[in-house]
Formats: structure tokens, sequence, C-alpha cells
């Protein structure tokens, strides 16, 4: 069985798009429709921001990724999968590819989230550091025991899990995980802190406009992050899709769920191949006989 997936947040690049605009008349004809729908000209950052502190910007990072993402999964040959999954951001882009809601929806529902999101960056002092070398649980009840805001946002992969919270909450985790023996703890370029309970007055503001758009039952399965399981009705998709920006990102969790249900291949669809990295791991982890 073949499964698609689809990256969030981290897998910009400068110039993207503008081959797809070139090479593909489906493509050109959605880049312009975007435009149109945001009423500005998102392709010109996509294809001509000449420095990655503009496509960073959180309201723009994730309309590109949706949009490129999308726009690939439409003019692939053959994209008919058995199952998806997208990490984060990615999800929106994965129900999109299966028309569970339309690409312009989808396209309004991003631009929603990735405001309110900029916004809380802006006004709370929030981070992201992915901790390597140290089991779940470890990492979990450190989290736990601090006073601030701090809890576990991606499960990656084994041995790779990103915390999120308050930027002092932050360090203090981060200096007590080193010290019981995390090989190493990197600080995520963002400014805010995603898929932690900071980022709760996005996610009731962004409920009110996900109520607002159709969904459709989903034409094969999509694992999601906040349960990791198999999903195709509508209304379930939704009310986990309102859920996601304050809950963890089980996407460990989804991949092996995937290969149990019979994933024997993975194909990225969107910029980047971090995903792709991600997976390879899960697969060593488990010994399991699936390929990217």
């Amino acid at each position: 069985m073949k499964a698609y997936i689809f990256p969030g947040q981290g897998s910009q690049f400068l110039g993207m798009g503008k081959d797809l605009y070139k090479t593909s008349s489906l493509a050109k004809k959605l880049f312009q429709l975007s435009d149109d729908v945001l009423g500005f000209k998102m392709t010109k950052i996509m294809f001509d921001c000449s420095t990655m502190e503009v496509i960073k910007k959180t309201k723009y990072t994730q309309l590109a990724i949706y949009i490129y993402s999308v726009i690939q999964a439409k003019i692939l040959n053959n994209f008919n999968p058995d199952m998806v999954a997208g990490h984060s951001l990615g999800e929106f882009s994965a129900l999109a590819a299966i028309e569970v809601f339309s690409f312009e929806d989808g396209l309004k529902l991003v631009e929603k989230r990735a405001s309110m999101m900029q916004k809380i960056c802006e006004s709370i002092y929030g981070g992201m550091a992915v901790v390597f070398g140290l089991e779940d649980e470890i990492i979990e009840n450190v989290c736990k025991k601090d006073p601030g805001i701090i809890v576990p946002a991606n499960y990656n992969s084994p041995g790779q899990l990103v915390i999120s919270g308050e930027k002092n909450a932050l360090k203090r985790v981060c200096n007590s995980l080193e010290k019981i023996g995390a090989k190493k703890i990197l600080k995520l370029p963002v400014h805010g802190a995603f898929h932690s309970p900071i980022m709760e007055p996005a996610k009731k503001k962004l409920k009110i406009f996900i109520e607002k758009i159709t969904f459709k039952d989903s034409k094969c399965p999509i694992y999601q992050n906040v349960t990791a399981k198999s999903v195709s009705n509508s209304d379930e998709i939704k009310k986990n899709l309102i859920e996601q920006l304050t809950s963890p990102v089980k996407w460990k969790q989804s991949v092996e769920n995937m290969i149990q249900k019979g994933a024997i291949s993975f194909t990225e669809v969107g910029p980047g191949k971090v995903l792709q990295g991600i997976i390879k791991k899960i697969i060593k982890k488990n010994n399991f006989s699936s390929k990217i």
C-alpha cells in the first residue's frame, strides 16, 4: 500500500514553486488562483523573495508550504494514495490533496491559522527545541515537573522529541535534560510555542473558521496528528484539526500505525525531504520492511 506524506513548517526555501509555475499549466492556474483568493501576490513572495527572513515568517511560511504541496500533489502522475498523513501544517495540505475540502477553502484556513499563530508569536515569549537521545517518558516527566508552560510538541522519531513552551521554562527544562544525558538539544528557529497550551487563543478562533468550511469524508484514510489513528469521517477529521493547534504531533506513532496497516512505501509531497529522513529512523528502529 502506498502512503503519501506532507511536510510542515521548516521545509520552505527561496524560489519555491517557480519551477512548477513554469512547467505546468495546471500549477500556473492554481498559483494565480492563490493570489486571487488571498488578495495579495503570495506568488511574488514565493518566487522572488531574496532573503529567508521574509519567507520564514509564519504568516508566509505556512501559506507557501500549503500552496506548493497541494499543487505538487495535483500535478503528480498517478496520485492515488492508499493512506495519507501530514506533519502539523502538512495535515491541511494532505486534506486538500485528497479533497476533504477545496484548495481555496484550505487556503483560507491556512491564512487564518498562520496569521493568528504569528500574532501569538509576537505577543508571547515562547520557543521550541529538539531533544535527542532520551526516552520520551523521561522528557515528559521533566516537562511535567517544571512550574511553567512547557510540553512535548512533536514526537518525531525514536530518540527525537520536540518540546514547546514559555522561553524561561524551555531554558530550565533544556538545562535539566542536558544534565541527565540528552545527546544534543537544538533550539528551533521559531518564535512561537506551537502545539502547546499557549496556542489556545488561536485554537478558539480557528475553530470558528473551521466550522464554517464544508468537509467531506476522505477518499482514503488520513492518520491525523492528534490521535495517530486512521480517520475517514468528516466530523472526526474536523474535530481533530481543531485540537491540533494545542496538542502534540504524534508523527512517530502515525507512521508506525500506517506501517502496521500495510504501508510499504512513503512518498513525500511538498518542499524538502525532512519527513523522509525521520521515517527512515522509524523504520530502522522498528526493523520494518517499508521503504521511502
